[in-house]
């Protein structure tokens, strides 16, 4: 089974996570949702995309127990990969719609988060950045996108405290803009994506690159430093002993 799929529905690409039950994202992952987000900037028929996943989840965030034992040269690689794509998607000229269908953590909070439209579901679904509730911290891409979603104050609370927050909570943090229920999720982002869709595309493109492009500039200053203190920190011995507590549902 592919681990990223792409349907298309009139001029809009429905592009889903699915890979096993949480989604969890390793490297495979980000290449692959790379190489798909270059495919759909490149396709003049596709005028906006829908981001979500399959299942409860729309991602667990990284695939910890398949991280675990990389060297940290490996690891190093992996988050400049993952970093590089969470500002492809910041960046991407087309509006991405992200329908959060169930569980949105860590990593998958900061796809997330670079998404120009946030729809989630109500009921037992929460979204996080709850990396200091295990000793981890988190990447200078992703504090500039909270600080660019959700204000500085906002963004000090949900890095500090580590709360996985309900649909209505996050809407009251500004982390999303829209909440429904989870059999309408899909549904509501489609039609957000298709009013965007609808707007010119050549003007619309030019406003997102306004509105972010000196926020992904800040992102790329720290993102260097950023990787190393994350990776210092990912192998201490605190945290590796947290981390062997963390499993993953297949």
């Amino acid at each position: 089974m592919a681990i990223v799929t792409v349907e298309h529905e009139a001029e809009l690409a429905i592009v889903t996570l699915q890979r096993g039950k949480v989604n969890a994202l390793n490297g495979t992952v980000v290449a692959k949702l790379k190489e798909t987000l270059a495919c759909l900037e490149a396709d003049a028929e596709v005028r906006a995309v829908v981001l979500t996943g399959r299942g409860d989840f729309f991602s667990f965030g990284f695939d910890i127990p398949e991280l675990y034992p990389l060297s940290r040269e490996a690891f190093t690689a992996y988050l400049t990969h993952f970093t590089s794509l969470y500002t492809d998607l910041f960046l991407f000229p087309k509006p991405v719609v992200a329908a959060l269908n169930g569980h949105t953590i860590a990593g998958g909070c900061m796809l997330a988060l670079a998404c120009d439209y946030r729809v989630m579901a109500t009921g037992n679904a929460k979204i996080a950045l709850n990396e200091i509730d295990f000793g981890s911290t988190v990447l200078a891409g992703s504090i500039e996108m909270l600080r660019f979603q959700v204000g500085n104050r906002n963004a000090t609370k949900i890095l500090y405290s580590g709360t996985m927050y309900s649909a209505e909570e996050a809407q009251a943090l500004r982390l999303i803009e829209q909440m429904t229920s989870p059999n309408a999720v899909k549904a509501a982002a489609v039609r957000v994506a298709a009013d965007l869709a609808a707007k010119h595309p050549p003007a619309f493109a030019s406003m997102k690159h306004l509105l972010r492009q000196s926020v992904a500039e800040k992102m790329r200053d720290g993102e260097a430093d950023a990787i190393q203190k994350f990776v210092d920190i990912w192998y201490s011995a605190t945290l590796r002993e947290n981390l062997t507590k963390i499993q993953i549902r297949s």
